[in-house]
């Protein structure tokens, strides 16, 4: 299994919630009631879209073709 990195847009909605999106990754669409809980759906969502591909021998898109850079940083959220 290859690790890719994906790099995602979340804005929260007007009803509470968080919706996540991918520019690199056609038809991605992540909702959930936490940050947190929008990025671990994003990427289940993102699995199985990616293995969809796989499956069909469709070209995975040109931006996540590549592997994981060894070095690269991550914002993360912190409710305190």
């Amino acid at each position: 299994m290859t690790e890719r990195l994906l790099q995602l847009h979340i804005r929260k909605l007007p009803e509470g919630v968080y919706l996540a999106t991918c520019e690199s990754l056609p038809g991605f669409l992540a909702q959930g009631r936490t940050i947190a809980e929008t990025v671990e759906i994003a990427q289940d969502v993102a699995r199985k879209l990616i293995e969809s591909y796989v499956e069909h021998g469709d070209p995975v898109p040109e931006p996540l073709s590549g592997q994981l850079p060894a070095e690269f940083d991550v914002s993360i959220s912190v409710a305190a």
